[in-house]
């Protein structure tokens, strides 16, 4: 039974994962990636990892999909421009999926989560995972885990650049433009003939 509901529900982030990737909609592919929040969160309950399940639906789908949903329904979003380079970096991109893909592969098929250190501490009882997982990022994966911080900072700072060198157009009113401004250029007169109907 375990194997039933972990096959349904991986076949179900594999799906919603290609759905998001693949629909043209921006709030359908939000909502399809909630969806794949919900389906890994269900694995990883599988997988005996309540609190990193907890904290994907508490986090991702809690707070910054609904930002995100919010974001998107406010702005008016333009999908032609978006869609503009897509042919363009199409090649670029099946090249970097299928090197992430072959790394992810090796990571996985690698002799490293089989090793007698993790077979010792995954069989612990008395330590939780939420504990575990603080030990293994905080001293096993303590550079990993800092350039990954580095790296959302810059992600964070490339994003605040990027959203304040679009120029803006606002309404707002400049009172020395308005004391400044003479008549000829907020009236213009326009010079017509008369026209006689007749009978």
């Amino acid at each position: 039974m375990t194997q039933i509901i972990f096959y349904f529900f991986g076949a179900m982030l594999l799906l919603s994962a290609t759905m998001v990737v693949v629909i043209k909609n921006p709030i359908h592919a939000a909502l399809f990636l909630v969806l794949s929040f919900f389906s890994s969160a269900a694995v990883w309950l599988l997988l005996n990892a309540e609190f990193l399940a907890i904290v994907l639906v508490l986090v991702y789908v809690g707070a910054v999909m609904v930002l995100f949903l919010f974001v998107v329904m406010m702005l008016d979003i333009n999908l032609t421009t978006l869609r503009e380079g897509f042919a363009r970096y199409f090649p670029l991109g099946i090249v970097i999926a299928l090197s992430m893909a072959i790394t992810m592969g090796l990571v996985v098929g690698s002799d490293y989560f089989a090793t007698a250190t993790y077979k010792q501490v995954s069989t612990t009882t008395t330590i939780s995972n939420t504990e575990l997982l603080g030990r293994a990022i905080y001293t096993d994966y303590l550079y990993q885990f800092e350039i990954a911080g580095a790296i959302l900072l810059v992600a964070i700072i490339a994003a605040i650049s990027l959203s304040m060198s679009k120029s803006k157009i606002t309404k707002s009113i400049h009172p020395t433009e308005q004391v400044n401004v003479k008549k000829e250029d907020r009236l213009r007169v326009v010079k017509m003939k008369t026209e006689n109907k007749e009978g």
